[in-house]
């Protein structure tokens, strides 16, 4: 079915994804984990409670019990999954998605993920066989619990609040489910909000919340800059993931966030193991070595980085892409828990965000990830190769394609969901040389040259 994906459910609405689809998903959902209830929460989007509903009602009449959560961001799934110790979650979420989407993201028990190779296959095919029967003479129940002070405590519980300062946050929830959660977490901390798209509104009147694209990025710079903010945090729909800007209103690029963090967490935990993915890595590699940690690799993807973080018992895990990992989070993503450590950090330290990055990002200028639309990936990839060959590059192919020429480096990676290429190149305190050694590998794969 076209809106099975590799890690999750995506699809436009109603043509792939419908609520007859939602219900077979909960009954086919039911047989595949263990036994128990099943925690189902769901986005802002305007059919998200509608689905949640099908989804719920394919649970009970495989005679399981439902969570249901309510409006929610996809990490509250995963806490009450782990938190509740339960059969598995439910997520009805688009995430950053265009407005005629909507998907589901689904775990087991211990928020373990359910991805391609871990049981949606399976899923898929029961959904698609459409084979379940009559419903179960023992019909599940709905259990309504929109309590999140669990949630919340715990999330509090990755920082020491008497030692904030009462520093001006910029926080902008796209309209997204992000908003709640700062309000509730408001009167803990002595942080001044400057709220911007922060009402839940699924028709998204300011645009779909992804702060990864640059036209979406200076609603929250600009606030920064009129209300003379520390930082500024945005989050996209389901808010896994946050982004940072600094108090001048510059975006900050993933990947100089989980060095910082990686640090932060080592100070606590001495000698503990880092999980990175592979798209750029000098600078997490260099200050997780700094603060005594372990730094390890990991393809890149949730379901990997989870998967290696259990393997390691990792403490921390990131990618340059926002997405951060915490062991006592069950190893899953959160995008409420970096933005608090970095609160707590610039209150300790008295440093300003850009002064504390000022000097990584100089060490290792990068290009951020750039995504170029090709139908050939393979070839491309092929002719990048051939060209930089005679360089005898250091090669690797654990995902992708990723090559180290001692004072630059590349990777190139086809998207596991859209026809597009995507490169990341680093270099060692020259970006002249990273922004020329961009610029040619754009050049050589949108125009097929060998020059």
């Amino acid at each position: 079915m076209k809106c099975f994906k590799a890690y999750d459910i995506r699809g436009r609405v109603p043509d792939e994804l419908n609520a007859d689809i939602a219900y077979r998903l909960g009954r086919a959902f039911a047989r595949t984990v263990g036994e128990g209830a099943v925690v189902v929460g769901f986005d802002v989007r305007r059919d998200s409670p509608v689905f949640a509903e099908a989804i719920a009602r394919g649970l009970n009449d495989e005679g399981r019990d439902v969570v249901d959560i309510g409006l929610c961001g996809t990490e509250e799934v995963y806490f009450q999954t782990f938190h509740r110790s339960v059969a598995g979650g439910i997520m009805v979420t688009a995430s950053h998605n265009p407005i005629d989407y909507n998907g589901m993201k689904l775990v087991r028990e211990g928020a373990r993920p359910i991805s391609g190779d871990t049981g949606l296959r399976d899923i898929e095919r029961l959904v698609e066989a459409d084979a379940f029967g009559p419903p179960s003479l023992k019909r599940g129940t709905v259990i309504r619990d929109h309590d999140k002070s669990a949630y919340v405590s715990h999330l509090l519980g990755y920082v020491e609040p008497a030692v904030f300062r009462p520093l001006k946050v910029v926080v902008n929830a796209g309209n997204g489910g992000a908003g709640a959660i700062v309000d509730l977490l408001e009167p803990h901390l002595p942080l001044q909000f400057i709220r911007v798209n922060h009402e839940p509104d699924g028709r998204f009147p300011n645009g779909i919340p992804n702060p990864l694209l640059p036209e979406n990025r200076e609603a929250t710079a600009a606030a920064v800059r009129a209300h003379g903010a520390d930082f500024g945090v945005a989050w996209d729909g389901d808010f896994d993931r946050c982004f940072l800007f600094d108090a001048n209103g510059g975006f900050i690029e993933g990947y100089y966030i989980v060095g910082l963090l990686a640090a932060q967490l080592l100070e606590k935990h001495p000698g503990a193991k880092v999980i990175h993915d592979p798209r750029l890595t000098w600078n997490t590699i260099d200050m997780v070595c700094e603060a005594g940690g372990v730094p390890i690799e990991s393809k890149t993807g949730h379901a990997f980085i989870k998967e290696r973080m259990r393997a390691e018992d990792a403490i921390y895990g990131g990618e340059m892409s926002a997405h951060h990992y915490f062991r006592e989070f069950a190893y899953c993503d959160s995008g409420m828990i970096p933005w608090l450590l970095v609160a707590e950090r610039i209150s300790r330290e008295g440093v300003p965000l850009e002064a504390m990055l000022l000097e990584r990002m100089a060490a290792y200028p990068c290009s951020g990830e750039i995504n170029f639309p090709v139908e050939d990936a393979q070839a491309a990839i092929a002719r990048v190769m051939n060209v930089f060959k005679s360089l005898s590059p250091a090669v690797s192919h654990s995902d992708g394609i990723s090559a180290n020429f001692g004072t630059w480096r590349f990777n190139l990676r086809s998207s596991n969901t859209e026809p597009l290429l995507r490169l990341n190149v680093e270099s060692r305190g020259d970006e002249a040389l990273m922004r020329r050694r961009t610029l040619e590998i754009g050049e050589i794969i949108m125009n097929g040259t060998n020059s």
